[in-house]
């Protein structure tokens, strides 16, 4: 298991069933757009409070942003 990849898919997924752009969730997350595209395309690892802040601005637990399909 890459935890980047899995970390990264699944933010693009809940993301995108939000209906949010990376720029649009950028600001609901209060972090930069670029930083969401890097994570998303796999170039980023991130903090644990990032993670949480993530998760928080897309509604789910944060262990499933951790889960392989």
């Amino acid at each position: 298991m890459d935890i980047v990849k899995v970390f990264g898919s699944n933010l693009k997924k809940y993301r995108t069933q939000l209906g949010l752009s990376q720029e649009a969730f950028a600001d609901k997350c209060g972090l930069h757009r670029t930083y969401i595209s890097a994570i998303e395309c796999y170039r980023r690892s991130i903090s644990l409070e990032n993670v949480q802040r993530i998760a928080d601005a897309l509604g789910v637990e944060t262990f499933k942003l951790f889960m392989e399909e």
